[in-house]
């Protein structure tokens, strides 16, 4: 009864809006419980790889469910504008949690493809569906707010998906997490098919001045009472020759990738460059979200209020857009820096743990399998301190690990001069030797990420900040006949930039330097906003272009 009374109060349109973002949380659950869990999958399924071949195969599962997704976002756009928002969303959810159920039966690289593709596929269809959603119940000032509370809901998934995820881990395996996340899209379904019986003009609990309240706000109207909004609805030929269609897909294609980097690659960046295990990443990779969500509600903020002291959405969007971007660029130059050895020193971390953390040689042992659990051994981090070479190879403990350690090797068709690089082979005396002082380095390499955390946490603010008025584009100038259709190729377009941004991480990382990554990604950025500026030269309500004689 309490809901029906705040809808009587002209707030239905809220309450719609809080439902699709508790659908985007339920999303992200569901999405980030695999790259959450994948150490200990990887390191049941591939007992015997190596970090590079592990990350290879995380990647390349990773880049089939993007582009399944890429093509979800394309068929779920037209399957909105067909059926609409409400049984479009029981489609899209109901599938993507059944496969998300499937991942625990899951053995293998094929299996796990095929279950992440068709995940990615349902998935797919809450971005076009949301943006449907947006343009019918909203009006236009109030678009980007509603945008910002929809990728809140990204963001908050983020944030709840790690630490629940590494609470679950303590008592269930990998394949019962699975399940428990997957049944929560089933129970998302009751509220929804209860509350969002049809669109705003037939809503049997939305009052009168609600109604007219959403129906007078929105720029494109429907003035003939046909029951569908009128301004510019071009067929998919005509709309694809504009060029701000392009606008919006080039800057979909360009900016989207870079959440993508981080969503995907946080938990394998923190694993593989700091040697965190799944529950520390559980307890410290939610940290970027909280920036996102903080972004996304103040870009949608920043919007609303610009434009209700009469800015233009024009010049709004325009100036939010810019603004996230502004913030994202410095961010990617500084994530080169947070193991710097001065960057350390400022922080306190002593400079012969900050020099030895970047030692190739160290890097072996803090980065092997075996050493990587050893570590974690107090007793033993203690029993090596301050010892000298001899007394640590002479450690009962590490003489078993260096035994039984797994160490790079050249490949068989390798050159004289490749086989004797340093990458290759045990670690030399001068790194076993730096282990007198591992606690230091452990030190280093924790307050190393805990700033790597911070720097990504801004950097999502800044993207969430632009993202949330780029996704609004399509809703500002064209019809609501064909929002859908329009987010739907920017979507596919962006996601096959992220499919490729994924392909390629793991050719461009190699040996954890993920500096190229972040390099593409201030690249991308700036990309995203010539679109905006270049080929939307005005935001505004589009008319159909006049045909010289």
């Amino acid at each position: 009864m309490a809901i029906v009374t705040k809808q009587r109060q002209g707030r239905l349109r809220w309450v719609i809006v809080s439902l699709v973002a508790v659908a985007a949380i339920i999303n992200y659950i569901d999405r980030q419980a695999f790259g959450a869990l994948w150490p200990d999958i990887a390191s049941e399924l591939f007992p015997n790889m190596d970090d590079d071949g592990s990350k290879a195969i995380y990647g390349t599962i990773s880049a089939i469910f993007i582009l399944s997704y890429a093509a979800g976002q394309s068929i779920f756009g037209k399957i909105f504008d067909w059926i609409g928002t409400r049984i479009g969303f029981a489609i899209s959810i109901g599938v993507w949690s059944f496969a998300t159920m499937l991942h625990a039966i899951a053995g293998g690289f094929w299996s796990f493809s095929i279950f992440r593709s068709i995940l990615g596929i349902a998935e797919a269809g809450n971005w076009p569906g949301a943006a449907k959603a947006n343009a019918e119940w909203f009006p236009t000032k109030e678009r980007a707010f509603a945008q910002g509370i929809f990728n809140s809901g990204a963001a908050i998934g983020g944030i709840v998906a790690y630490p629940l995820i590494g609470i679950l881990a303590i008592y269930l395996s990998w394949q019962s997490i699975f399940i428990c996340v997957g049944l929560l899209g089933f129970l998302w379904l009751l509220p929804w098919l209860y509350i969002v019986k049809s669109p705003p003009e037939r809503h049997p609990w939305l009052s009168e001045s609600e109604r007219t309240y959403i129906l007078t706000g929105q720029q494109n109207e429907d003035s003939d009472g046909d029951g569908e909004p009128d301004g510019y609805s071009p067929n998919t030929a005509e709309l694809l020759s504009r060029k701000e269609s392009w606008g919006v897909i080039i800057a979909s294609g360009a900016i989207d990738p870079i959440w993508w980097l981080f969503i995907v690659w946080i938990p394998i960046y923190l694993n593989e460059v700091f040697g965190m295990d799944v529950k520390e990443i559980a307890f410290s990779a939610w940290v970027p979200y909280v920036g996102a969500m903080l972004g996304a509600w103040f870009g949608g903020l920043l919007a609303q209020k610009k434009l209700s002291t009469g800015s233009t959405v024009d010049a709004t969007r325009k100036y939010v857009i810019t603004l996230g971007c502004i913030i994202m660029i410095p961010c990617f130059i500084l994530l080169r820096y947070p193991g710097s050895v001065s960057v350390l020193k400022t922080f306190g971390v002593e400079e012969r743990a900050a020099i030895a953390m970047a030692d190739p040689q160290v890097k072996k042992l803090m980065n092997n399998k075996v050493f990587k659990k050893l570590f974690k051994d107090e007793s033993f981090v203690r029993s090596i301190s301050g010892k000298n070479l001899e007394e640590i190879k002479a450690q009962a403990q590490f003489a078993e690990a260096m035994r039984t350690a797994k160490w790079a090797t050249p490949k068989d068709d390798a050159s004289a001069e490749e086989r004797n690089a340093l990458k290759y082979g045990p670690p030399t005396d001068e790194g076993i030797s730096a282990m007198a002082y591992v606690s230091e380095i452990l030190r280093a390499r924790k307050t190393a990420a805990i700033i790597a955390i911070l720097i990504m946490a801004i950097l999502l603010f800044g993207f969430q900040t632009a993202i949330g008025n780029v996704q609004t584009l399509p809703s500002d100038m064209f019809s609501g006949k064909v929002v859908g259709t329009l987010s739907g190729f920017a979507g596919t377009a962006a996601k096959l930039s992220a499919f490729g941004m994924t392909a390629l991480i793991p050719i461009i990382t190699k040996g954890g330097n993920y500096i190229p990554a972040f390099l593409v990604g201030g690249v991308l950025a700036l990309v995203a906003l010539a679109a905006v500026w270049l080929l939307c030269p005005k935001i505004q309500p589009l008319e159909r272009l006049k045909v010289k004689y």
